[in-house]
This record gives C-alpha cells, structure tokens and sequence, in this order.
C-alpha cells in the first residue's frame, strides 16, 4: 500500500511555514494601522495549526527516502495544498473575496501566472498587495527547485537531461531537495535585494521597489496598481527588463559562476538561443513601430524591449495596451508566450530546450530522408540525445496542444468568445498573465469572468505550473496500482 506520510510530512510543513509567513504582512498592516491584519493573524493561525498537526502526524515516515509514486504526488500536492491556505488571507478580510476568486488569485500567485481578478489594487491594504507578491516570489523558488529536482528524476518532459547537472548529491529527492533550495535561495534572494535597489534607484517608493522586485525575480507580474507598469513607464521598464532576463535563464549556471565556473553559463546553448530571440523580436517590433505606428526610436525600442521580454518569460507585466499596436504584434505576442524561457529558472511555458531538441529531431529525420542508409543522432549542446529523452519531450508537445485545445473548448461553451477563450486557455496553461481581448487583455483582468470558466483557469495554471505530465501520470490507474 501507498504510505502517504513523507508527502503528508512535506505539504504540512511547507503549509505551516507558509502560515509563519503570513505575519509578515499581517505585522506590516498593524504597523500600518490597518485593520486588515487580524485576517492575516487568523489565517496564519489556520494554517499554522492545521499544516504543524498533519507534519507532526506524518513525521514518523519522513525518514524514508521519497518513492518514484510519492514524488509524484509531493510535486504535485504541495502547489494544491498552499494556494488553498494563500487564499485564506483575501477570504478573511480585504478583499472578502468569493472562495472561487480567492483561489484564483492564490494559484495564480504560486504558480507566477500572474493574472488577476482583483480591482482596485490601488486602494487595497498594502499588506494585501504585499502578500500577492510574496505569494509569487514563494513560488518562484519553488519553481526552481522543482525544476531541478523532481522533474528531471520523474523523467518528464525531457528534463532528464539536467539531473544532477551541478548538484552531486548521492541522497535520495527529499535531502537532495533541501540541499539545493538552500543554495539557490541564497543567489534569489540576492538578486531580489539589488533588484529591489535598482528600482528605488530609477524613482519607485520603497513599498513599489519591494513589491516589484519580488514579482520580478519571481516572473511572476503581479503589481502594486490596476496599471501594471503602465504607472513606472521609462527607465524602471528597462530595470524590469534587464532582471526579467536574468530570472529566466538557468539558476543553475549563477551557482556555477559563483563556484568559479563561468563556461557553463558562456556556452550553455538555450541561453544564447533565447537571448537571440529575444533580440530578433524587439528590433522587429522597434521597427514596426516607428514605421507603421510613427513612433519615436526610444519609445518603440523601450515599449518592445519590455512587453517582449514579459510576455516571453511569462512573467505578464504590461506598460501599455499592446493590441492597438495592430493585428500583427497581437499574434506575435500571442506566439512568443508558448515560447517561454530556460530550463531552471522561474520563467514558464514550454522553454527553450524543447525547440531546440524539436528542431534537432526534425533535421535528423529530414537527413535521414536525403540519405535513408545513414546514421544521425539529434544533439542537444554537444551530446547525443537519447530516444527516451526525445520521446518525453514529443509527449510533452503532444500533450500541451490537445490541453490547449480542451481547455479552450471548454471555455467557450462557458459562453466566452473564441479570441478570450483560446488567449485565456494560453496564457494559464503557459503561466503568462494577460490574455487577448478587451477583457482579460493587457488592458483589462479575469475579474468579469463567469465562475465556471476561472475554475478552469485555475486548473489549467496548477496543470501547466507542473507541466502537464506529473498531473496526468497521477491521474491514471496503473500510477496507484504500482
């Protein structure tokens, strides 16, 4: 039989840290004067209670090593358990949010989708917009650690590839887990903290340059205004942009770079490839814009470089309304949000080294049509591809396209209109943020949706935060007759 207590233990303790640091905001709110805080002390009671009793409960079976069967489900149960508690807080008190709008947020949050049904963000209590954003940088961290280590030992997506890749460790997951949570807080948090400098140094307040730092590093885009960076549009985008980078190649390579090991990060190719792209789609965008916009050269670079480098990393930041720069640019964006950025890093989508082991099995097959007796082998960054690698990273396209298409189908009979429904279906599956649309676009939120429809949005950003494969191995019957 399935023990259940080693992932019984991780939620717990991850649920009664997370009430721990609901006093954060609840203290900034006292502080602040705000009778908001005794929603964050009562939801920090809920949560530290309840998580606390199930870890103690548990605790006896934590000292096993975690089974292929209980990785699954500790992945997968930990980002169902703590948007539950994070949605407490908005439950309890301001915004006294609807259970299913609550939710929404609080996945929405930990899973750095960073879309929005709350309005008014300008008038709430800061210790609400700052829990918002704490929620995203708390996931930003674990996304990463997920990324590196459950990922690549269940063999999903391809991620195989990556294990143990600066980290050799001979534990099992759970010690090797905390292991590199520990190394790798340390280089989020510093680049939180000189980003958060950064953007104090450009003009933002205290309170917007923590906020934002925190969704920045985190990809994540959640901020302190109904504007988004619409409100700090100048040289804070171009801090935003530079750190939105940053936060989406490989974490890995910054342990590397500290460890005095800089040619992992210089010749890793997914960096480079996205790098490039990144590149190629600002200065064609500067340049539609000065010619068919008649915009001026700053403004159409700065505009570009921004909104390219949100939508690409899924972090969903938006300084302006994009859609009225024309048909094109709007299907341009839409495009590069399925793009995504590196492996092990806190950006979202499909990544980069997905296309690259794609298009590497599509010149193999294409050679192998030129030259039917001949020996090729993709290759990814110099080394040879195996099938099982390239056969999960196939199933991972596979799959992502027929969830697109369900989801899609299943918000427009919800009564949403086909351009909301697909951008909508998008954006969540791929963490983004804003959709297309005069409703959930750039210039709007998810706030006018009817319940049934964010319910599935909210599935759809749990399904896509852990992409797609661990959520469906659970789901079939030979996982629990293993």
């Amino acid at each position: 039989m399935l023990d259940l207590r080693p992932v019984g233990y991780v939620c717990g303790l991850l649920v009664a840290i997370l009430g721990a640091s609901m006093l954060v905001p609840m203290a900034f709110d006292l502080w602040a004067g705000d009778p908001n805080w005794t929603a964050f002390f009562e939801a920090a009671l809920l949560s530290g209670m309840t998580g606390g009793l199930i870890a103690l409960a548990c605790a006896n079976g934590s000292e096993e090593g975690l089974s292929v069967q209980q990785t699954f489900l500790v992945a997968s149960g930990v980002w169902l358990a703590l948007p539950v508690f994070a949605a407490l807080p908005f439950v309890l008190g301001v915004p006294e949010a609807r259970p299913v709008d609550a939710l929404f947020e609080a996945m929405s949050g930990m899973t750095t989708t960073g879309a929005t049904v709350f309005a008014g963000l300008d008038h709430m209590p800061q210790g609400v917009l700052l829990w918002r954003s704490m929620l995203q940088w708390f996931g930003g961290l674990g996304i990463i650690v997920v990324a590196m280590v459950f990922l690549p030992e269940l063999r999903v997506g391809g991620m195989q590839i990556f294990r143990s890749e600066a980290f050799e460790t001979s534990g099992k997951i759970l010690p090797r887990a905390v292991q590199i949570a520990a190394g790798l807080s340390w280089i989020y948090l510093g680049l939180t903290i000189i980003c958060g400098l950064a953007y104090l140094a450009v003009g933002m307040t205290p309170f917007e340059a923590v906020n934002h730092a925190l969704t920045t590093l985190s990809t994540g885009g959640f901020s302190t205004t109904d504007a988004s960076f619409g409100a700090f549009q100048g040289a804070p985008e171009y801090v935003a942009s530079v750190f939105m980078i940053l936060a989406s190649l490989p974490f890995v390579r910054y342990v590397q770079l500290l460890a005095g090991q800089p040619k992992p990060l210089l010749r890793d190719s997914q960096i480079w490839v996205y790098l490039a792209i990144i590149s190629a789609l600002v200065l064609f965008l500067a340049a539609f814009r000065v010619m068919v916009n008649d915009d001026h050269y700053e403004h159409a670079f700065r505009e570009g470089v921004f909104n390219v480098t949100s939508i690409i990393s899924g972090t969903g930041y938006a300084s302006t309304d994009y859609q009225l720069w024309g048909n094109l640019p709007v299907v341009l964006f839409f495009f590069i949000g399925l793009i995504g950025g590196c492996s092990g890093s806190t950006a979202c989508s499909i990544k980069v080294f997905r296309y690259q082991l794609l298009f590497s099995a599509i010149r193999v097959q294409i050679k192998s049509i030129h030259a039917p007796h001949g020996v090729f082998q993709p290759r990814y960054q110099g080394r040879a591809v195996d099938d099982e690698v390239l056969s999960s990273v196939m199933s991972f396209f596979v799959f992502f396209v027929v969830t697109l298409g369900t989801i899609s189908v299943l918000l427009g009979a919800t009564g949403l209109d086909a351009t909301t429904a697909l951008s909508g279906a998008a954006t969540a599956l791929a963490n983004v943020g804003p959709g297309l649309g005069d409703q959930i676009g750039p210039a709007g939120n998810f706030a006018g949706l009817n319940d049934t429809a964010k319910w599935i949005l909210t599935v759809a950003m749990f399904l896509g935060r852990l992409e797609l494969l661990v959520v469906y191995a659970i789901l079939t019957v030979r996982f629990w007759q293993a």
